[in-house]
């Protein structure tokens, strides 16, 4: 490619999110129920309190494009979040993709949730063949750099946890099922409970006070049942005063 005075902008030179989608289709498979629920409960908790919503971008199967000289090479991880870029393309589309050397931004932590066929490579146990892409592995390790790596078994409800320490992923001690990141002050645990009613052990994030952040739909019942509660108090002083609260 030639050389212009003026050069030209990069978004005109470079590949971009609108050239590399997240979905082609020779693309084979679909997410099972799981890997649908588990991801929505993690955007739905993933709340830094450093980080207003519209800089927070959590991706769910979304292609992330990390090497321009071989731009249609990509890993698309089962959930990532990224801090501190918009949360809309140019402040204006959903995303496609996410394009490395577009955003100049790596996700902060990617959480892989293990399958009898990707479990090798999710932990980093495969080795990267001739001609081949790097392994996933790799890729978050050595080029992405990403500051956590979490990776989920749902069929022995095993927690791994890695953390970047200078050029290398070192293991976390998950005893307490629980991950502390104090660079966005969240933290990543294994809870019990119901979500989309079903009842198991989720991946779920958690405040610097241990608590478990509510989703929006439990943040909506609660505000119901304080309003309920109001209204019953007040029914109820209004009997002691001689009144009929439910006489219009």
């Amino acid at each position: 490619m030639y050389q212009t005075d003026p050069p030209r902008p990069a978004k005109e030179t470079l590949p971009t999110m609108y050239d590399l989608p997240s979905e082609y289709p020779e693309d084979s498979g679909l997410p099972d129920e799981f890997h649908i629920l588990q991801p929505r409960l993690l955007g739905d908790t993933f709340s830094p309190p450093k980080y207003p919503l519209d800089q927070v971008l959590v991706g769910t199967d979304l292609n992330i494009y990390y090497d321009l000289r071989h731009p249609l090479w990509y890993k698309r991880p089962d959930w990532f979040a990224v801090v501190g870029v918009s949360r809309l393309y140019e402040q204006r589309d959903l995303r496609l993709s996410y394009v490395i050397w577009q955003e100049g931004v790596a996700p902060f932590v990617i959480v892989e949730l293990l399958s009898p066929g990707t479990e090798k490579e999710d932990l980093g146990q495969t080795l990267r063949e001739v001609n081949q892409p790097p392994t996933k592995w790799q890729v978050y390790e050595r080029i992405l750099r990403i500051p956590y790596y979490i990776v989920f078994d749902r069929y022995t409800d095993k927690l791994q946890a890695f953390q970047l320490v200078a050029d290398s992923y070192h293991e976390i001690d998950v005893t307490t099922s629980r991950v502390w990141m104090p660079g966005i002050q969240l933290g990543l645990g294994l809870w019990q409970g119901a979500y989309e009613g079903i009842e198991r052990l989720w991946l779920r994030w958690y405040d610097e006070r241990g608590n478990w952040i509510s989703t929006q739909l439990e943040q909506e019942r609660r505000r119901a049942d304080q309003e309920k509660q109001r209204a019953d108090k007040l029914a109820a002083k209004l009997r002691q005063l001689g009144i009929n609260p439910d006489e219009g």
